[in-house]
């Protein structure tokens, strides 16, 4: 049970990232509508990763859609990386941030795909 909660954990915290990254868009990009379009379809993307971890959390039988779940982690943290190659700084906190919680995320995913996570009982 506790595993089940750090993931759920894990997942708001996506969402949580995906608040300050749509808050943060807004506030460098407001004045170039290209780039804040881009920024904000990142910040929707954050929220529909975060919404398949949870829906993987709730659902322990869906390998298929923890497959799912595993893959997405893993390109959200590629991304990640790529923003803090791309600022010069790969300790670039955000970035981090959003490294960590994906290729956490992806570990719970990859435990649900293989059938070794935890059920509820």
């Amino acid at each position: 049970m506790k595993l089940l909660a750090l993931d759920r954990f894990f997942s708001c915290l996506l969402i949580v990232g995906g608040i300050a990254h749509a808050f943060g868009a807004w506030s460098a990009f407001h004045s170039q509508p290209a780039t804040l379009l881009w920024s904000e379809a990142a910040a929707f993307a954050i929220f529909l990763l975060a919404s398949i971890n949870l829906l993987r959390s709730a659902r322990p039988a869906d390998r298929a859609l923890a497959w799912i779940s595993f893959a997405g982690c893993l390109v959200w943290a590629g991304f990640a990386l790529a923003v803090g190659g791309l600022r010069g700084d790969f300790l670039y906190p955000p970035a981090v941030a959003n490294v960590v919680d994906s290729l956490i995320l992806a570990n719970f995913s990859l435990r649900t795909a293989l059938g070794t996570a935890a059920r509820p009982r």
